[in-house]
């Protein structure tokens, strides 16, 4: 008798992982891409799965000017590159 692949829980899965399980589901077939993707998906380190990297890059950049940098409360600003320059521009806050 044939040994049960681990269920995989579609609904909590990514659109990426989705996209992986599908692709190696036609590639593979289903009961072996199950037991692969199971087997790489408990490898994959989830606890940082949804920060960006780069928000911790920019927050260590603009630390260092914290004191001199004033911004007024309920202002916004949006950060833009150009050509070997980073762009702030003021952006409107709709109530």
């Amino acid at each position: 008798m044939a040994k049960k692949s681990p269920k995989v829980d579609e609904k909590s899965l990514t659109k990426g992982e989705l996209r992986k399980l599908n692709a190696l589901r036609k590639s593979i077939g289903p009961e072996l891409a199950d037991d692969a993707f199971a087997k790489w998906y408990a490898q994959q380190d989830r606890s940082n799965g949804s920060e960006d990297p780069n928000v911790e890059l920019i927050a260590a950049a603009l630390d260092p000017l914290i004191d001199k940098v004033r911004i007024p409360r309920g202002s916004a600003y949006a950060v833009r590159r150009g050509r070997g320059r980073f762009i702030v521009e003021p952006i409107e806050l709709k109530d």
